[in-house]
């Protein structure tokens, strides 16, 4: 095939260079068949671009280090906060020109190897690469999270090494598995990926010196710029001084006091006729520029079904005693509605007590909740069986010839540029996996089966998963199935639990991941070899400083990970220790399946549903070839709809599709010029704006705990003005007042049976309406009874791990002293014994599980005499005295 002559520019090592716009063309079809692509993509490249440059890897390594340590430092942090690749393509494009102009173009040659640190201009293909190398680190590792459960709720801390092992094989093994699928999700022009268009064609605006076709029109770079601007300034509103326009419940507005209008209009509820002015709410899981609009139809008819359908008919008949819970909630109760104590069924190692268990209860989830796993376990049937049924003929094809014969212009231009050998990715493959299996086996973290098993599942869903992606922008996750899977074969053991997740699931997640940057290289005419290089070490640099980072947070901050560790509250790893108990010790066994007559067995019929849908409507399509929309029912992307809620709420999806019937509808269909021009670009420019001013908000204001004057768009309360959005239906929110680590929150407070006394929306109502009032009695109660047991005041007149959580007596810090020499003496045996003592963590303001019962009794004959409540007590039974060889079964009251 005969190529046009490359128009290059010769460079003048004595003047300074400007980028110059690709010119090679091809003589057979020359754009993609694919409209999305033809209007991002350009259909040119320019071969002799230099790429694998000093330049490019310093920048690459540099921003690499900086984005794993801040992400990580502020994964742990109350306020969490995440820079990506639209944030670092900004700031490395001067630092590239400048490094352009400053380094010396001399040519070096080291050992016959030539090279230059200054080989040209800085140019869009360096450009990329630095971003693909952020972009595929821009999240913190999640086997970190492992590390930490490990040595702060389960006590079984391992070695650095250890968990340096566990993070790199979890990130990196899944490159090699994308190896064997890049030929069925990367070449074909039909697998578009439309995120990465979003990246496209962010690189290509900012290279783009002129346009040939702006004709008066704007141009792209100054449309960019325009709108990222404008984002960043509006983010200021929402993001900090009038949150309420992204939370606008206008209905609940008209009768707030009205639990079910709040409860289906409140942001915090089913947000019928909620609008949100936040962009960042709005495109959150959605990405209402990007996805099709065909998948954003499928994605709404799903969100109704469950959530404006199955979920009221649920909540309002009562099924499960979804009554005693706010409609939309990822908070786990007791029956009665009091949240769920998961450290009150566990041991010191973390492992469940059965006869705790028994004393304690089942756990219990609202109906929005256990309906999602349900339809999730449909979700992955379903993806299954689509892809076989609408993928199977042509994967088959592919996997028979490796080239296709029908390749579009961008899989010619790649012509120019070698494969990556699959010998490289078999090598890597066996050194993870070798590396695997020491982890897992040496340092006791699941059974060698188990880690074949959890790659199986990663490398069965790994096809089908892409695929989905890659035509929808939907990515289905295997979370749910992996903790599914392993919690009925290995009941009880947490940490196995979580860690066969963390393989199953995020081998899984990396190798979607690097597919979709080789596609962006496959775009932006990347060779293949140093994409994968690139991605490679900057992996691997990033692990180390994700788990460097966390090791030292975590080693260094007193009391970390709780609300007494502020700001560093650990939020995301709290959920994490959550699922961890929920699949891990719990087990999926007494939750969903038919021990203990688990009440929430029927989900598990999702499974057989989700590969029934499929096929139905398939063998409809063939049957009734004419009838269009039958071709167009896309069921993983309709079930995996609600996949995200909770902790996502429904507002956020509707306020997105909204946004997506006019982009992805409306301007496609009568302002193709506009859409073709600006579409990809605008939702680049509104992410970076906002990703910016974030950034300066935070830093500038929210670091040094600053806050906006409170007003009536920045009120101290509900951001809605809809109180009762979150609250049960009976009015009750949660009955907690605090936090985790707050001993209110044992105290399992019981609704009036007398609904005319309403006790609770005049005394104890949620935090968020009257937390000061609320906190002031209880502190009052437990304050007296506590100085009649002699223990001393702290801060304003509260009392640490109760109230304020800061402790500031020296006669407390004394009385904790002598409680943790007297606990260690008395588990003499075991020297760790002292850190789960009776009263308090290393001599912190903690207090244990068998004070803190003695407490709860006196506490709750206290309050009896003074309100017309029933207090629940803790236990049921005395905690027996604990053998000398034996830990005590406590767990620190944070956990």
């Amino acid at each position: 095939m005969e190529k046009e002559e490359v128009i290059n520019e010769k460079y003048d090592n004595e003047k300074r260079f400007e980028d110059v716009e690709p010119q090679v063309n091809l003589e057979e079809e020359d754009d993609s068949p694919i409209e999305e692509v033809r209007v991002t993509i350009s259909n040119t490249d320019d071969p002799t671009l230099p790429y694998n440059t000093f330049r490019m890897w310093f920048l690459g390594l540099f921003w690499t280090a900086i984005i794993s340590f801040v992400n990580q430092f502020f994964y742990l942090r109350q306020t969490q906060i995440s820079i990506g690749y639209s944030v670092v393509a900004l700031l490395s494009l001067p630092m590239g020109h400048f490094m352009a102009r400053v380094l010396p173009t001399h040519q070096f040659n080291l050992f016959g190897f030539k090279f230059s640190l200054n080989p040209g201009p800085f140019n869009i293909k360096e450009h990329v690469l630095i971003g693909t190398m952020v972009a595929c680190n821009q999240g913190t590792a999640y086997a970190v999270d492992i590390v930490i459960l490990q040595k702060l709720w389960y006590n079984s801390e391992k070695s650095f090494v250890a968990g340096m092992f566990l993070v790199l094989t979890t990130q990196v093994t899944g490159f090699a598995i994308a190896g064997v699928i890049r030929r069925f999700l990367v070449r074909p022009a039909h697998m578009i990926w439309p995120s990465t268009l979003v990246t496209a064609s962010l690189f290509r605006s900012l290279h783009a010196q002129r346009d040939e076709d702006d004709h008066g029109r704007m141009s792209r770079m100054r449309y960019f710029m325009l709108i990222a601007g404008g984002s960043f300034v509006y983010y200021w509103l929402p993001g900090l001084m009038f949150p309420t326009i992204g939370y606008i419940a206008w209905i609940c507005w008209i009768n707030p006091n009205n639990v079910v209008l709040s409860q289906l209009t409140g942001s915090n509820g089913l947000g019928i006729g909620v609008i949100s002015l936040d962009w960042s709410a709005a495109s959150y899981y959605i990405g209402p520029l990007v996805t099709p609009w065909f998948a954003q139809v499928n994605i709404l008819v799903g969100f109704i079904l469950v959530a404006y359908i199955m979920v009221p008919w649920a909540y309002y008949t009562n099924l499960w005693s979804s009554k005693n819970f706010p409609i939309v909630t990822p908070t786990l109760y007791m029956e009665n509605g009091t949240e769920y104590d998961k450290s009150m069924v566990l041991n010191a190692q973390g492992i469940l007590d059965e006869q705790l268990y028994l004393n304690y209860g089942p756990l219990r989830m609202d109906s929005f909740f256990a309906l999602t796993y349900g339809v999730g376990f449909a979700g992955l049937t379903a993806t299954i069986v689509h892809v076989v049924l609408y993928n199977g003929r042509e994967i088959i094809e592919r996997w028979k010839s490796a080239r296709a014969e029908n390749e579009d212009i961008h899989s010619r231009l790649m012509r120019a540029y070698p494969e990556v050998p699959d010998w490289w990715y078999g090598l890597l493959f066996i050194v993870t996996f070798t590396l695997s299996m020491i982890t897992c086996c040496v340092w006791d973290y699941m059974p060698w089966w188990a880690l074949l098993l959890a790659l199986f599942i990663a490398i069965i869903f790994v096809l089908p998963v892409g695929i989905v992606q890659a035509v929808t922008n939907q990515q289905p996750g295997l979370n749910i199935v992996t903790e599914y899977v392993i919690g009925y074969l290995l009941p009880g053991n947490a940490i196995a639990n979580v860690t066969f997740k963390t393989y199953g699931y995020i081998v899984n997640v990396q190798a979607i991941n690097f597919v979709s940057d080789l596609k962006l290289g496959h775009y932006m005419k990347i060779p293949p070899k140093i994409m994968f290089m690139a991605q490679l070490v900057s992996a691997v640099i990033s692990c180390i400083i994700n788990l460097g980072t966390a090791t030292w947070l975590i080693n260094t901050r007193p009391n970390v990970c709780t609300p007494e560790g502020a700001p560093f509250t650990c939020r995301s790893t709290h959920t994490f220790y959550s699922a961890s108990v929920i699949w891990g010790a719990i087990g999926p066994a007494r939750v969903f399946g038919n021990k203990d007559n688990a009440l929430y067995s029927p989900v598990q019929w999702g499974f057989l549903v989700g590969a029934l849908l499929p096929l139905v409507f398939w063998l409809a399509a063939k049957k009734f070839p004419n009838v269009g929309w039958l071709k167009l029912v896309h069921w993983p992307v309709l079930l995996a709809a609600t996949s995200n809620m909770p902790p996502g709420l429904p507002y956020m999806y509707t306020n997105g599709l909204a946004i997506g019937f006019v982009f992805a509808f409306l301007l496609r269909r009568y302002r193709y010029d506009w859409w073709s021009r600006y579409n990809y670009l605008t939702s680049a420019a509104l992410d970076t704006g906002v990703a910016i001013s974030g950034l300066l908000i935070f830093f500038a204001v929210q670091s040094w705990d600053g806050e906006f004057p409170i007003w009536w768009g920045n009120p101290d309360g509900p951001v809605d003005h809809c109180p009762l959005g979150g609250a049960n239906y009976f009015g009750e929110s949660l009955k907690i007042v605090g936090d985790d680590n707050n001993v209110l929150e044992r105290l399992k407070l019981r609704r009036s049976k007398d609904p005319a006394r309403n006790f609770w929306n005049s005394r104890i109502v949620p935090d968020r309406v009257q937390p000061n009032g609320v906190k002031e009695y209880y502190c009052k109660v437990i304050e007296k009874v506590l100085n009649e047991r002699k223990l001393a005041r702290v801060r304003n007149g509260e009392l640490c791990s109760l109230c304020s959580s800061r402790p500031t007596s020296e006669e407390y810090g004394r009385y904790c002293s002598l409680k943790c020499k007297e606990n260690a003496k008395k588990y003499e045996k075991n020297s760790q014994a002292h850190l789960d003592g009776i009263i308090c963590h290393n001599c912190s303001s903690r207090i244990g599980h068998v004070d803190r019962t003695l407490l709860m009794k006196d506490i709750e004959s206290e309050i009896e005499q003074v309100t017309p409540i029933k207090m629940e007590n803790m236990d049921s039974q005395e905690e027996p005295e604990p053998q000398p060889d034996q830990r005590p079964l406590l767990l620190r009251s944070s956990r």
